[in-house]
């Protein structure tokens, strides 16, 4: 082999683990695609997606972590595609300093990059090993616990905002009833043919407006009430 192919070889190996070029190319794509909310793309533009994928997962598809598409993350779970995280995240127009609620940590993705966003985050996991997972990625900032998504957190509502990771079949009551007065949430509601959904609370009113078509995994339901485990 010719010394010129060597290098040509060692540049490519370079360039195929250079996380910080494939985050600008993510956030170049986000942008093509209609996304604009500056604290959106800054944050997801800092966040290591990477980190947030199990290395068996890291190269479905033949590809990087970056790629817009959801990867795997074990026990039938996967971490959504950017530009679905980018979207659901624009859409709630958040603030600094407002306290949200995820529901369906997964690998702890979307709640640092809700971190990063410099808001108070409060993220909901039903599957405990994927909870102590995520809390060891995540910062202390970040409230994370065990628990039935389906029944939110109620000692910490009201919540600014709630976004929902995973797929119930109708809007769950518990989490409109924890949003503020002029709260707002986004979720993907259905079984096969799923949507997603914004619920605006406007003095109290819930108004709904339907959005794009999509694609999540089911939210999972314990049957019964209460939280199992508080990580942290």
């Amino acid at each position: 082999m010719l010394p010129e192919d060597k290098n040509c070889i060692r540049r490519l190996i370079v360039n195929r683990f250079d996380f910080s070029t494939s985050r600008n190319n993510m956030v170049r794509l986000l942008k093509k695609m209609g996304i604009k909310d500056e604290l959106v793309l800054k944050a997801m533009g800092k966040v290591k997606r990477h980190l947030f994928v199990p290395k068996s997962g890291r190269f479905w598809f033949g590809s990087d972590p970056y790629g817009d598409y959801p990867l795997p993350i074990g026990f039938g779970q996967t971490v959504s595609q950017p530009f679905i995280v980018a979207y659901m995240l624009e859409k709630l127009k958040l603030t600094a300093g407002e306290k949200v609620l995820e529901i369906g940590a997964g690998s702890g993705y979307l709640a640092a990059v809700l971190d990063e966003m410099g808001v108070e985050v409060y993220t909901v996991e039903i599957i405990e090993e994927l909870a102590v997972t995520a809390g060891k990625r995540l910062g202390e900032s970040v409230h994370i616990r065990t628990g039935d998504g389906y029944n939110g957190w109620p000692e910490q509502a009201p919540f600014d905002a709630v976004v929902v990771s995973c797929a119930p079949d109708s809007i769950p009551d518990a989490l409109t009833k924890q949003l503020t007065v002029n709260g707002r949430m986004i979720l993907p509601v259905g079984t096969t043919h799923q949507r997603l959904v914004r619920v605006v609370k406007t003095n109290g009113k819930i108004e709904l407006h339907n959005d794009l078509a999509v694609r999540f995994v089911p939210m999972i339901s314990s049957m019964h009430n209460g939280s199992v485990m508080l990580t942290r």
